[in-house]
């Protein structure tokens, strides 16, 4: 029996979370959940699985947040709340031994650096639960690191997908919003449409895995069915298959290295017709390589891009910009930024720079 914390049990991750500790009654066990401002959602959740640990973040704040995160009883925190607020308690919880279920990007994006030598310093096990991660990770099952090559991320290529910059000029948030394979929350969907959360993901492969930057790539999959892939050093590349289904990721990061049957609908290879792949257009949706210099850069750069994007898609979402812009913000928040050696504190005042240039950029 694993004892489980969802901070975020009212998003999309956590909602489908709490589906998955239902089916599996007699190996998960809930103990606590902690919500950004949805009361009435986390109020209903407590009292259909029994619990009495739970925290509101707008109303309880931070040291809340990291109490639940840190409760003696509980065996795994799934982290799965929006930006760098998950930061400090998956920081709190891998210092106090357990075990980190991880869907919230931002957290290894931001501080990957200082996060992953934390988890090897208390025998922490990281199991990442966006599917991409989730895939990679089962295909490396076995194997040494000096046996990779590459790390293959694939990405749907999200609406816009074949367009050009001129194409983009006159997108609205409805067309951004309109993804053509996976149903998710405004902010993730309009880094999709970017490709910035491919470059997001990138950084995270590098710092979950132990990879270069360079050794992690990003091939458009259409399709996605097979949810990324592995080369190794002879050549041979495994990917991990399946219908997008948030619930397989899920299920395999709480319930890992355990495989138990489930009701999710099976694929079949006769089922999905010609798989296909092309090269991410890096011109038209720079923010790929936005990311991936940040990467290259180190230390607090990555932390201040992902706060710029945060804040600049927030802006875009509310009609204060246009959809190419949301690289030239970007960018122009890394320009300004003077990248430092990774510690918790520089971390979280690069985040907080980067969002205040960000808005006097964006009303001055």
């Amino acid at each position: 029996m694993k004892r489980v914390v969802v901070l975020g049990s009212t998003g999309s991750i956590g909602t489908q979370t709490l589906d998955i500790i239902r089916q599996f009654p007699s190996e998960l066990k809930l103990v606590g959940l902690a919500a950004a401002r949805n009361e009435a959602l986390l109020s209903e959740q407590s009292a259909s699985f029994g619990v009495t640990e739970t925290v509101l973040f707008e109303r309880d704040g931070m040291d809340a947040l990291v109490r639940l995160a840190t409760l003696p009883e509980a065996d795994i925190v799934v982290v799965s709340v929006a930006g760098v607020i998950g930061l400090l308690p998956t920081f709190e919880a891998i210092k106090a031994g357990k075990q980190i279920a991880l869907a919230s990007k931002e957290v290894l994006v931001a501080a990957g650096e200082i996060v992953m030598p934390l988890c090897e310093k208390h025998g922490v096990t990281m199991t990442p639960i966006d599917s991409e991660h989730s895939a990679i990770f089962q295909c490396l099952q076995g194997y040494r690191s000096d046996q990779v090559s590459e790390l293959i991320l694939t990405a749907s290529g999200g609406p816009f997908r074949g367009k050009t910059r001129d194409d983009l000029q006159a997108i609205t948030v409805e067309q951004a919003l309109n993804h053509p394979t996976w149903n998710m929350g405004g902010k993730i969907t309009i880094d999709s449409a970017t490709l910035m959360n491919k470059g997001l993901e990138m950084i995270e492969a590098r710092w979950l895995f132990g990879a270069s930057i360079d050794q992690v790539k990003v091939c458009v999959h259409p399709q996605s069915i097979i949810h990324s892939m592995v080369k190794f050093t002879d050549g041979s590349v495994l990917g991990q298959l399946g219908w997008p289904n948030m619930r397989l990721p899920i299920a395999y990061a709480l319930l890992y290295p355990e495989r138990p049957t489930n009701d999710l609908k099976n694929w079949d290879p006769t089922d999905s017709g010609t798989l296909t792949f092309e090269k991410p257009d890096e011109e038209t949706f720079r923010c790929l390589s936005l990311a991936r210099e940040s990467a290259r850069i180190g230390g607090t750069m990555p932390a201040a891009m992902n706060a710029a994007n945060e804040a600049v898609v927030a802006a875009f979402l509310a009609g204060k910009c246009g959809f190419l812009q949301i690289a030239d913000h970007v960018e122009a928040a890394m320009q300004e930024h003077q990248s430092r050696p990774a510690t918790l504190e520089d971390i979280l005042d690069a985040d907080t720079s980067a969002r205040q240039f960000i808005s006097k950029r964006l009303n001055p």
